[in-house]
């Protein structure tokens, strides 16, 4: 990187950002939200009315009619630009559109579909929006830090590629935060990314800029991707669907960040999405194109929709499901569990679906061995990439390792010790699942085992900007390498959602969980109307 200050290259980034965002057109009207608290409503107020109705489209409907020739991609194209654009003057989502290359791209296909009258793969004309630090060929890939403003994309990555095969568009890029550590979105390369639905609030992270832009219905269907909670954090607080899958599901190569060739916590790729169809079109055409024959360690497992784990009402088999209420750590906050109330009590109605409890095994524990095995060189690579610019460490990022306990430069022997605690953790967690059972076949194999577990993606709904300190309940899964979907439920409602007076904390992390459910209630109103999302996770 040339010298130079590291404000003066956010500066250059910032202004290449909103000149992408000035290409627009026709050119986007002036939004001014001053101190507005929810703005999910401004861009209705602002776009045409069929560009609404567009972007708020099923992906599964858009598709579907584009497949169909009802819809231009050069139509619907535009459309989510320019919603795009309006969304990143709300709420500071994006880190560049890219109009030119997006339209283009969409005139292309209807070219081919007037040609040859019918679409050019199962995502013909859809638009698709990306996490900054999934590459794009001749595209920065900063990976949250100031230092690498001038790393730029060799190649598309791997998913990309698939994803382009298969007809999409690509027309967004989105933030993240410092060291892609953050269960936020701040960086000081583009500032703080805040929730639609509470600008106090955070959208998460560290696929926050996604949650955002998808939670302002500037996107349909976005790529983020996970190693702690960075997609399903920011659709639970942005009142969405995500989906977290298991490592070597979906092609990581081609993506930035610190550590890439560290084996013993993986992060994935994965996709988030207004609907629940979207999580499924987007795993049915990553795994359709059988992403091992160009990525080895992927594995040749094709997406198995036309298989259902949901018994016939007739037959014997329930779907076990195991709620976690606590994980025993930190108790989430009332709204939280208000909803998996609400969910518990509509599975009960179901003859078809059997609920347990689930019973935690030391989650703290899984907490000390990931975050132990998180920076293994003692955060060398994080520190390094931060001070390189002499920009500042954000508070998030202090946390995450300056603060963090289990932060420590690993020797081989260490490493070694910390991967052998984590498939201790993992073998007891499965003897957990085992124990379930009520019985065992001919073979002596446990039947009747719980099939999913059914819990919080958090201790609360969205925190105020610069306190999503608590991970367990997302990361707990990264440990254990589970698939983990998420998927919307309600809103908070102070009238429901009434302050549980005389509860005595855990510990200090319980408690200071519970002073921010305190502070939530006195300074943002009951919690600000933000929304509220649970989750399900299988072996």
């Amino acid at each position: 990187m040339a010298s130079t200050t590291w404000q003066n290259i956010a500066k250059t980034a910032q202004e290449l950002r909103d000149a992408s965002i000035a290409r627009v057109n026709p050119p986007l009207p002036h939004t001014s939200p001053k101190q507005s608290r929810d703005v999910t409503n401004i861009p209705k107020l602002l776009l045409t009315e069929a560009e609404i109705t567009i972007t708020e489209k099923s992906t599964e409907d858009l598709v579907t009619d584009l497949a169909a020739g009802k819809l231009t991609s050069i139509f619907v194209v535009n459309a989510f630009l320019r919603r795009a654009g309006l969304a990143q003057r709300l709420v500071n989502c994006i880190t560049e559109l890219l109009p030119e290359e997006a339209l283009a791209r969409a005139r292309y296909l209807d070219d081919y579909y007037n040609e040859h009258d019918h679409p050019i793969g199962p995502l013909h004309g859809l638009p698709i929006s990306v996490k900054e630090h999934i590459g794009m060929k001749d595209k920065n890939l900063t990976a949250g830090f100031v230092s690498w403003w001038d790393h730029i994309a060799k190649d598309d990555a791997n998913v990309l590629k698939i994803l382009w095969q298969a007809g999409c568009v690509f027309y967004v890029r989105t933030t993240e935060p410092q060291t892609l550590m953050h269960l936020e979105t701040s960086n000081n390369l583009y500032g703080t990314t805040s929730n639609p639905f509470n600008r106090f609030l955070t959208p998460g992270g560290s696929s926050g800029g996604e949650g955002a832009l998808l939670g302002l219905r500037g996107s349909c269907l976005g790529v983020g991707s996970d190693i702690g909670g960075s997609v399903r954090s920011p659709a639970a607080n942005c009142g969405l669907y995500s989906l977290r899958p298991t490592t070597y599901r979906v092609p990581v190569t081609g993506f930035g960040g610190t550590m890439l060739s560290e084996e013993h916590i993986l992060a994935v790729i994965g996709p988030m999405s207004t609907t629940l169809g979207g999580i499924k079109l987007f795993m049915k055409t990553v795994l359709g194109a059988k992403p091992w024959l160009t990525e080895p360690s992927c594995v040749p497992i094709p997406w198995r929709d036309h298989e259902s784990h949901l018994p016939p009402s007739q037959g014997n088999k329930k779907l076990k499901i195991g709620v976690l209420w606590n994980d025993e750590v930190v108790k989430p906050h009332p709204p939280v569990t208000r909803a998996l109330k609400e969910i518990v009590n509509k599975l009960q109605q179901s003859p078809d679906v059997e609920i347990v409890t689930w019973k935690p095994r030391n989650h703290d524990e899984a907490w000390e061995i990931i975050s132990s095995l998180y920076f293994a060189d003692g955060a060398k690579e994080e520190r390094d990439a931060i001070e390189a610019s002499g920009e500042p460490w954000l508070p998030l990022s202090n946390f995450i390792i300056n603060e963090n306990p289990y932060v420590k430069r690993l020797d081989v022997e260490g490493i070694w010790y910390w991967t052998r605690r984590r498939e201790e953790y993992r073998a007891a967690y499965a003897q957990v699942w085992n124990d379930t059972a009520t019985g065992v076949n001919e073979n002596g194999q446990p039947q009747g085992m719980v099939d999913v577990i059914l819990g919080p993606v958090g201790p609360g709904a969205a925190p105020p900007l610069g306190n999503a300190k608590y991970w367990a309940y997302t990361s707990q899964w990264n440990l254990l390498d589970y698939p983990a979907l998420v998927f919307p439920v309600s809103k908070v409602d102070p009238a429901l959602d009434p302050k549980e007076e005389g509860y005595e904390p855990m510990n200090e992390r319980d408690r200071e969980n519970w002073e921010l459910c305190e502070y939530l209630f006195v300074a943002i109103g009951g919690f600000g109307g933000n929304k509220i999302a649970d989750g399900g996770g299988a072996r």
